[in-house]
């Protein structure tokens, strides 16, 4: 029997309750497709800092490298907002990505039919996206040197670096690429070629690259046209590479699309070793405990994950068909609630429906 080990972060705030739903559901589809799956759970985040006093512990580093996929849940609260920056939760997350050179996020934005009337814009709108965005993950603004804050006579003084290579710009658009070549042959490179000299060598050596994928239409898009055309005609958009400030913000803006950022998985993979899948929404600590979250973006992170670190497509399509099913059949979480649903359901609950689908 095919035996693969995932290292479980189940983090802060709604993390170990989606977790919990997301384990059990992983179990079930496991044992019907005839693979065993092995977990490890370690802190990481606040729940780190909690047990370790930092976010991201050097054992919890060894079970990430020594696994075939790391699943993480959320991480993030507001009672460590005081802490140096270098302890916070959102360090042990930076901490994470450099140290498993996970240079390239993949976030699929697609509309599920039965939700068009959840998303904040118009049916007509949304109701044909299907869009990736790729965003560089590992280097930008994020990671630049120098940073840090200084006094000055004038006054305090606080700097970041945006900076980004030739290598670092090439890989990722070999991915967006690559992607869009299984897709609809379409890249939009989005930037600030206008304005930042780093922007200007991100197109450049785009448009290099793009000299091997013929057959794929490269468009460039600033940055603040691409925010206003996410939201004015979303379903122009195939592919969508951006540096690592810009997909921060472009892709949350494309989660609100489908109604709830609590319906988007990510993975972000590097060339050599595991990668790591998580949904896109944050540990929401104002509903933490009260069976209130929605687990489906886990969930869905779960089979990008089966489909793209086990190469299980067949488990991970099983696992998105049973829920648009329980989608369809007007199930919902608090976060997904309107006017032509009536049936909430929490947490927990969902899990459940979900798992009698997959027996």
């Amino acid at each position: 029997m095919k035996s693969y080990k995932i290292t479980l972060l189940p983090g802060d705030g709604i993390g170990p309750e989606i977790t919990k739903v997301t384990h059990k559901i992983l179990d079930l589809v496991s044992r019907k497709f005839g693979f065993e799956i092995k977990f490890k759970e370690m802190p990481f985040g606040g729940s780190a800092i909690a047990s370790d006093g930092i976010p991201f512990p050097d054992r919890t580093l060894q079970e990430c490298k020594n696994s075939d996929a790391v699943l993480l849940a959320a991480i993030g609260d507001p009672k460590y907002d005081e802490l140096p920056r270098e302890k916070r939760p959102e360090t042990g997350l930076l901490n994470l990505r450099s140290s498993l050179n996970l240079f390239a996020n993949i976030r699929p934005v697609k509309i599920i039919p039965s939700l068009t009337k959840a998303s904040s814009l118009k049916e007509d709108f949304v109701k044909d996206v299907d869009l990736v965005v790729v965003r560089e993950l590992t280097s930008g603004i994020y990671f630049g040197e120098p940073k840090g804050r200084i006094k000055t006579e004038k006054g305090e003084r606080a700097f970041n670096t945006m900076t980004y290579t030739s290598k670092e710009i090439k890989r990722i658009a070999e991915i967006a690429f690559k992607l869009a070549k299984q897709r609809n042959q379409k890249v939009c490179s989005v930037d600030k070629a206008n304005v930042l000299d780093v922007s200007q060598l991100w197109r450049e050596e785009t448009i290099l690259v793009s000299d091997k994928y013929k057959d794929i239409e490269l468009t460039h898009q600033y940055v603040d046209n691409a925010a206003m055309q996410l939201v004015r005609n979303p379903s122009q958009f195939d592919v969508i590479l951006t540096g690592n400030l810009f997909g921060d913000i472009l892709s949350d803006i494309a989660a609100m699309l489908t109604g709830s950022i609590g319906m988007l998985p990510s993975a972000s993979l590097t060339t050599n070793g595991p990668g790591v899948f998580e949904p896109v929404h944050g540990s929401a600590p104002d509903i933490a405990g009260k069976d209130k979250a929605n687990p489906i973006a886990m969930l869905l992170s779960s089979a990008m994950m089966l489909k793209i670190a086990f190469n299980e497509t067949q488990a991970a399509t099983y696992l998105e068909n049973a829920i648009n099913e329980i989608l369809t059949e007007g199930y919902r979480t608090s976060d997904l609630m309107s006017n032509q649903t009536t049936q909430q359901v929490g947490c927990s609950q969902m899990g459940e429906l979900l798992a009698e689908k997959l027996k």
